[in-house]
């Protein structure tokens, strides 16, 4: 099979182990990785309402709720009200939920060596910035619509 055609599959396999790998190593704290991510994400955007946290993390409303409710109980953050809408809730780490980021960081650290174990330094960067340009250019495109044709046929059309 051409490269350009396995790319996809092995970015997706890449990504699976390496997650799988993450939450191993997360486990030792009693999180997951959509715990790990909502933290990180919470403390770049303190203050940020659960509708944003939840596009930030990329994560369905309501799952994130299920995670936020138990972070709350744990005392890890906390919702206050925003005071210009009070509809809103705005959330906040705690100074029990700050110290489990040096953790997480250490465990991405963790898994990061595990992943990149006996490739070059020259290697490792070059991954990242080949990786870095490619998403890139999947995020400059315009967005592509799907029409069937006869036949049953898929034909992509740009928008």
């Amino acid at each position: 099979m051409k490269v350009s055609r396995r790319f996809g599959f092995i970015l997706k396999d890449v990504n699976g182990l390496y997650v799988h790998r993450f939450e191993q190593h997360a486990a030792s704290l009693g999180l997951t990785l959509p715990h790990c991510r909502t933290l990180v994400r919470l403390a770049e955007n303190e203050g940020v309402s659960q509708v944003k946290l939840a596009e930030l993390t990329d994560l369905e409303p309501m799952a994130l709720v299920r995670i936020l409710d138990r972070m709350e109980a744990e005392g890890l953050l906390e919702r206050r009200s925003d005071p210009r809408d009070r509809r809103v809730r705005c959330l906040y780490l705690t100074s029990s939920g700050k110290p489990l980021l040096e953790d997480i960081r250490r465990l991405m650290d963790l898994t990061w060596a595990d992943a990149f174990s006996g490739i070059s330094k020259d290697k490792r960067e070059m991954v990242s910035e080949v990786l870095d340009q490619v998403r890139s250019n999947l995020a400059a495109l315009a967005p592509v619509s799907v029409a069937v044709g006869r036949g049953g046929e898929r034909a992509a059309a740009k928008s």
